[in-house]
């Protein structure tokens, strides 16, 4: 609701910022409810994206290392806390969906790892 009582379904605050069930928008667009789309697509440059992890330099935290720092955070290495994230109140969406394909990426590593183990073992190898 406005200040005299009257619900605004759509604002444009004289910055250019637009609100949706608001009357006091913080961004270019803001939104005070659901978003229903049949796409939506997030604008980021191809060195954002991970693929770094498959690079032989890319180092991978051994798996003590990674459970420990688990039982002691509480999360996963470079991911944001639940508390850090209500700390900050949003999440970009672009900058979490590089940040859980790298997570997919580095696991698709400890796999392939692993069974290379499993092989070398089956094979009577060390």
């Amino acid at each position: 609701m406005g200040n005299n009582g009257v619900n605004f379904l759509l604002f444009l605050h004289d910055n250019g910022n637009v609100g949706i069930g608001t009357c006091y928008p913080q961004a270019k667009l803001a939104v005070n409810g659901g978003i229903l789309a049949k796409s939506v697509k997030v604008n980021t440059s191809a060195s954002y994206w991970p693929d770094f992890v498959f690079a032989p330099e890319y180092k991978l935290m051994n798996l003590y290392e990674l459970e420990n720092f688990v039982n002691t955070n509480k999360h996963l290495p470079n991911v944001p806390s639940a508390k850090e994230v209500e700390k900050q109140g949003n999440v970009d969406l672009g900058e979490m969906n590089a940040l859980l394909l790298q997570k997919v990426e580095e696991l698709t590593r400890y796999v392939i790892d692993l069974q290379k183990q499993i092989d070398e073992l089956k094979n009577g190898k060390e």
